[in-house]
């Protein structure tokens, strides 16, 4: 089961990536943050199941930095330039 999630986690993170990289409009950028957040939820639980507080505590700030990209991309409205 462990090693499923760390596979989730990984592959996840490496679509996230890419999506983001791709940037081709707000809305797959903001799904690729999406992601992006399950990805840091699997990593948090799989390194807190195998008492691994580095990765836990990276992921954790992670989580918090793309529930911001969820923010800036799905649910704040985009600025228009004057």
């Amino acid at each position: 089961m462990i090693e499923a999630l760390k596979w989730f986690a990984s592959i996840s993170g490496m679509i996230a990536a890419l999506m983001i990289a791709w940037d081709h409009s707000r809305r797959i950028t903001g799904w690729g943050f999406v992601i992006f957040v399950a990805a840091s939820i699997a990593w948090i639980a799989s390194s807190l199941i195998e008492g691994e507080a580095p990765l836990a505590v990276q992921n954790g700030v992670l989580l918090m930095i793309n529930l911001f990209g969820v923010y800036r991309y799905l649910i704040r409205k985009k600025e228009t330039k004057a």
